[in-house]
């Protein structure tokens, strides 16, 4: 299992190489890819296409109730939620976010979906999804030995959160929490970097970056990127003081070090709600804020929600 492991901000580099930044694919309006599932049902895809770390909308259209929707998208369960709007009026319409995960390998998977119409009579449907290897950045760092190989005691707690952590995403809170479009937590910033960058530090290389960083002021305020509950408020070996955000259907956003937590666990918090304040807790050499997001266990860059309801 991929560890969810957040990269090093160490150093000055010494060179570097492939810079071209990741653009991720995000989900449109316009939902392009249509398959057949029968009995008039239909399941369309925001693309057929995708790169590592993007995030894909799918969504289930039907004349007739449906109900019992179960999805598996790279042996996964895919969670859905039933969507009501003035543009599906007269339609049951279930929607899911399906996301692509940082390391997934390039190729033909598919999203395989079972239900059962009013009828009772069962539905079938596979949507093949081509998943494109994506262009991220590499970095070469000449850093202390302190940076490369952490002593046995902080390479134990590591092991250790990083375990917890893979036993929060691995939990699927049935409700759809967030309301609403998801915003960066940042008053004023429409963007960040360093997703999927892998660093290569003394020649060894590092897990990819698998949040978005902004640099930023410490102290400057961080806010919920949408409405969710609080599910971790404490320190952690790499993010140093760390909020995590559960906002239902296997959702959840990251939020790492912070100068200071301004929330608990438990709290269920609304979208703009103060988290803490950007630091330099954990690995790092400068404030700012790393933002991470995961969907179904896959480690997504989070700007691809950004907007997204």
């Amino acid at each position: 299992m991929a560890a969810y492991t957040i990269a090093l901000m160490v150093a000055t580099p010494v060179s570097s190489a492939q810079t071209k930044h990741h653009t991720p694919r995000k989900p449109t309006a316009t939902l392009a890819a249509k398959y057949d599932c029968g009995q008039n049902v239909e399941l369309r895809l925001s693309s057929p296409e995708s790169t590592q770390g993007s995030l894909l909308l799918a969504e289930l259209r039907s004349p007739q109730p449906v109900s019992e929707i179960k999805a598996t998208w790279d042996e996964k369960e895919v969670p859905f939620w039933q969507e009501a709007s003035p543009t599906t009026k007269g339609l049951d319409v279930h929607r899911a976010l399906v996301g692509i995960d940082l390391e997934k390998p390039a190729g033909k998977s598919d999203l395989t979906i079972s239900a059962k119409a009013a009828s009772a009579a069962p539905i079938t449907c596979t949507a093949p999804i081509t998943v494109e290897a994506g262009k991220f950045a590499t970095e070469s760092l000449k850093v202390a030995p302190n940076f490369v190989q952490p002593n046995p005691e902080q390479l134990a707690r590591a092991e250790a959160e990083r375990q917890h952590l893979r036993e929060i995403f691995a939990t699927t809170t049935l409700e759809k929490l967030w309301r609403g479009p998801f915003r960066i937590p940042l008053d004023g910033v429409k963007t960040g970097g360093n997703f999927g960058k892998r660093r290569v530090l003394n020649g060894q290389p590092g897990s990819p970056h698998s949040g978005v960083d902004f640099p930023a002021p410490t102290g400057t305020p961080v806010h919920a990127a949408q409405r969710g509950r609080v599910v971790l408020a404490e320190p952690l070996y790499f993010s140093g003081n760390t909020v995590l955000v559960d906002h239902g259907l296997s959702v959840y956003t990251l939020y790492g070090h912070f100068s200071e937590i301004d929330v608990k666990p438990g709290e269920l918090v609304e979208t703009g709600a103060l988290l803490g304040k950007v630091g330099a807790t954990g690995r790092v050499t400068g404030p700012h804020l790393h933002w991470g997001l995961t969907v179904n266990r896959a480690r997504v860059n989070a700007l691809a929600i950004v907007g997204k309801q």
